[in-house]
C-alpha cells in the first residue's frame, strides 16, 4: 500500500509559533487545517487518533459532567444527539459497538448478556485501542499499543501501591497485561521488553508532585511519538507523530505555560531537522 507524502504541508508546519501571551496556538485549528489537506483515508486515520477525546467526552456525557474536550471530533451536542437517535456512524467500528451495547440495553439485560461484561468506561477504551489495533496505519498500531501499554503500566503502579488489584484497572489482553497481572517484581518483569518502564514506574511511583510526574510521563509519550515515526518525513505517520506531540503541548499551555512553550520550540527544532534531512537527499540524489 503507498502513502501520500505532503511535503508543502509538512513545510508549512515550522509556520506555527508563539507569542509570550500564548496568542496564535489553537490545536483545533491546526487539526482542520491540517484535515483539509489530506486524503480520505489519511483523513480517517487522524480522526481515529483523536477518537479517544470522543470516548472521554462519551464518558463525561453519561455521567452528566459537564467537562468536555474540545479536541475530540464529536461536539458536546453531537453526542447528545448521536445517543438519542441511536446513530453511531461517526464512530469506530468497535467503539460503536460498545456505545450502542450500553446505551440501548438495559441494566437488567445486561447482566445477563455476556457480550461486554465490563464497565462502560473500560470497555470503551478496550474498543478503541482495538480499533487502532485494526487501523491500516502503521503509526496507529505502533502509538495504539504503546499508550495502552503506558496507561496500563501507569494504572498498575497506582493499584499496586493502593492495594488495589492490578487486574481491575488494566486493559486489554496480550503478553504485558498478563504480566502486569502476574507480575510481583518492582518492574513487573518488563525491563527487557519495554525501554520505558523504568522511567514510567518512577514518575508514578518516586514523584510526589503530580506536575512534575505528568511532565515525565508525558516526556515519554513525546519520546515515542518521535521515534515511531523516525524514519517518516512527509506522510501521515509523519503528520500523526506531530498531532500527538502538538496535543501535549497544548495541554501544557493550559497547565504551565512556559513548559508548553518549550516542547513547542523542541517541536519546532525537530521540523528543521526534518528539512536539513530532506535537503541532503536532494544533494545525494
Amino acid at each position: 500500500m503507498f502513502s501520500t507524502d505532503y511535503y508543502y504541508l509538512v513545510a508549512g508546519l515550522r509556520e506555527w509559533s508563539l507569542e509570550s501571551d500564548t496568542k496564535g496556538f489553537n490545536v483545533r485549528e491546526i487539526v482542520d487545517e491540517i484535515l483539509e489537506a489530506l486524503t480520505k483515508s489519511d483523513r480517517e486515520a487522524v480522526k481515529l487518533l483523536y477518537a479517544y477525546y470522543d470516548c472521554e467526552n462519551i464518558i463525561a456525557y453519561r455521567a452528566e459532567r459537564e467537562r468536555h474536550n474540545e479536541l475530540g471530533n464529536l461536539s458536546r451536542d453531537a453526542i447528545k444527539i448521536m445517543l438519542e437517535e441511536r446513530n453511531y456512524c461517526e464512530l469506530s467500528r468497535n467503539v460503536a459497538k460498545v456505545v450502542k451495547y450500553f446505551n440501548e440495553t438495559d441494566d437488567e439485560d445486561r447482566d445477563e448478556d455476556n457480550a461486554i461484561n465490563d464497565s462502560f468506561e473500560h470497555a470503551l477504551f478496550e474498543a478503541y485501542y482495538r480499533d487502532l489495533a485494526e487501523s491500516k496505519c502503521s503509526f496507529l498500531n505502533l502509538w495504539g499499543e504503546f499508550d495502552r501499554n503506558l496507561r496500563n503500566i501507569s494504572a498498575a503502579v497506582a493499584a499496586r501501591e493502593a492495594g488495589r488489584s492490578v487486574a481491575d484497572v488494566v486493559v486489554g489482553g496480550g503478553d504485558i497485561v498478563e504480566q502486569l497481572k502476574s507480575s510481583s517484581s518492582a518492574d513487573f518483569g518488563l525491563r527487557g521488553e519495554l525501554q520505558y518502564i523504568d522511567a514510567v514506574i518512577s514518575a508514578v511511583s518516586d514523584e510526589k508532585n503530580i506536575v512534575e510526574k505528568e511532565r515525565k510521563i508525558d516526556k515519554v509519550r513525546e519520546e515515542q511519538a518521535s521515534d515511531i515515526a523516525v524514519f517518516d518525513f512527509f506522510n501521515i505517520n509523519f503528520i500523526l507523530s506531530y498531532l500527538v506531540r502538538v496535543n501535549i503541548i497544548a495541554r501544557w499551555m493550559l497547565l504551565l505555560p512556559e513548559a508548553g512553550r518549550e516542547m513547542l520550540d523542541r517541536l519546532i527544532r525537530d521540523l528543521d531537522a526534518k528539512e536539513l534531512v530532506k535537503n541532503n537527499k536532494t544533494t545525494i540524489n
